[in-house]
């Protein structure tokens, strides 16, 4: 059934919820950051709207999920992308089979206009454009402005959101005036080794103790070296070895672990050690520049960053 909302005469077709059911498993204390940024204090007080930050697939958006599952509250996810523009996070306009516009919220603006939580996913791959028109959503005016749709509307005062971050390189500075506003920072750390033992049983009930501690430990090896491999690097892992046993049930486990590795995360995977050594020495190979060393050579006595002749 199509829900929707009418706002200054203006009718909105609503987004539908995720269905996800997602439990936490891990430590607590990540959890419990995040539903303190969404209680309220006092009746002038207004929640917080954290941000999320940790490698992909540790586990971001899973985080916030079961927090808005604790709280009873209907859960909308905006994924956000460098192309995605101001009104995708808003309104778009859509042709109807009468040949009339018809208004469609984004799952952003639904969790605003109905109550609901708000999970910008991967939110430092959108550009500022888009990040300037929720300013006013995410600060104490809470409420936002729909130049499509012509209309500004006020947040509920249950609307609660949070926002995802990717560490890596494929990702945008998000300017300093957005960045104030999400605050605080909650940082996701690799688990430990029953916790990722649990997260992956968890995820994969159907999956033996043999698999399962092949992962586990290739996993731990390459946390205590800090590379970025994930649980959800793990999951898959474990996906494609128990699908080619079944196809090829002479085949040890050991092997096609290994053969699944190799497959999903690159050759470089199977011998962390040697990885770990060629990244390190690819950047200490790289020369210390100065702003004067792009301009000068480095004896140049015109370079205001040339090393002093001790010698004059």
């Amino acid at each position: 059934m199509v829900k929707t909302a009418t706002i200054d005469n203006v009718q909105l077709v609503l987004s539908n919820p995720v269905s996800a059911d997602q439990e936490w498993i891990g430590l607590q204390e990540p959890l419990r950051q995040l539903m303190a940024c969404w209680l309220t204090v006092a009746d002038n007080d207004v929640p917080l709207v954290p941000r999320i930050t940790g490698y992909p697939g540790i586990g971001k958006t899973t985080l916030a999920i079961a927090a808005a599952r604790r709280r009873g509250q209907a859960v909308y996810i905006m994924q956000c992308t460098s192309d995605t523009r101001p009104e995708d996070l808003l309104v778009t306009p859509v042709l109807s089979e009468k040949g009339t516009i018809a208004y469609h919220a984004s799952p952003l603006l639904t969790a605003v206009i109905t109550g609901g939580i708000a999970i910008l996913d991967e939110g430092n791959r959108m550009a500022e454009k888009s990040w300037a028109s929720l300013a006013g959503l995410f600060d104490h005016r809470r409420m936002v402005e729909s130049v499509v749709a012509g209309i500004i509307v006020g947040a509920h005062r249950e609307f609660r959101a949070a926002v995802t971050m990717n560490e890596d390189s494929s990702t945008f500075e998000i300017p300093d005036y957005i960045m104030s506003r999400l605050q605080p920072g909650i940082a996701l750390g690799f688990p430990g080794r029953e916790d990722e033992m649990a997260i992956l049983s968890y995820n994969l009930p159907f999956c033996d103790e043999e698999v399962l501690g092949m992962c586990v430990d290739f996993l731990q090896r390459a946390h205590a070296l800090d590379l970025p491999y994930s649980v959800r690097d793990g999951i898959n892992a474990i996906r494609y070895t128990l699908k080619q046993r079944a196809s090829s049930p002479e085949q040890p486990a050991g092997g096609l672990f290994e053969n699944a590795i190799r497959q999903i995360l690159g050759d470089e995977a199977l011998d962390l050690d040697s990885l770990v050594a060629k990244r390190r020495s690819s950047g200490e190979n790289l020369p210390s520049m100065n702003l004067g060393d792009f301009f000068f050579p480095n004896d140049d006595p015109l370079n205001p960053d040339a090393p002093e002749d001790d010698s004059r």
